[in-house]
Formats: C-alpha cells, sequence, structure tokens
C-alpha cells in the first residue's frame, strides 16, 4: 500500500474545483503520477475519515494528474475543504 501522504500532492484550488465542491460535493488533488484511482480513493478515505463514492483521474495539459474525488452524500465536501484551507 502506497503512503496516502505521496499519494495526494496537495489539494487543486481553482473557480472549476470551488464550484465541484459546492455543487456536485467533489474534492480535487493534485495527486503523484503513479497515483491509482484506487490508491486516491484510500488515501482519502484514510486522511480525511470519509467514504468516497467516486474517483475520477485527468492529465492535464502541463502534465500534473488530477484526481476529482465524488464523496458519499453522508460526508461534506466544503467541511473538507475548510479544513484543508480552500475556503
Amino acid at each position: 500500500m502506497k503512503d496516502p501522504y505521496k499519494v495526494l500532492l496537495h489539494p487543486h484550488v481553482a473557480e472549476k474545483a470551488v464550484r465541484l465542491i459546492e455543487a456536485e460535493n467533489k474534492l480535487t488533488f493534485i495527486v503523484a503520477r503513479d497515483a491509482s484511482r484506487a490508491d486516491v480513493k484510500r488515501a482519502v478515505e484514510l486522511l480525511f475519515e470519509v467514504r468516497v463514492d467516486n474517483v475520477k483521474i485527468e492529465v492535464a495539459p502541463d502534465g500534473r494528474k488530477m484526481a476529482y474525488v465524488k464523496l458519499a452524500p453522508e460526508f461534506m465536501a466544503d467541511e473538507i475543504a475548510t479544513k484543508l484551507g480552500v475556503f
């Protein structure tokens, strides 16, 4: 199992990321290049003590790997974002 602190590099803060937090209960992270969906899911669940419904990964044109993490309905993405300093 990979170290969760090495999987999630930092939260991605942009207008789109804030909109996803508010509208779709999703968090956006910049992740390690070798991280898989399962690695990201496990890291988020361990570090933030939440349940993850879905993870989508995309590689940006500049080479960064981003993960969109949808939380289960009983957990609020804005609470996690506040702890991370996004809001």
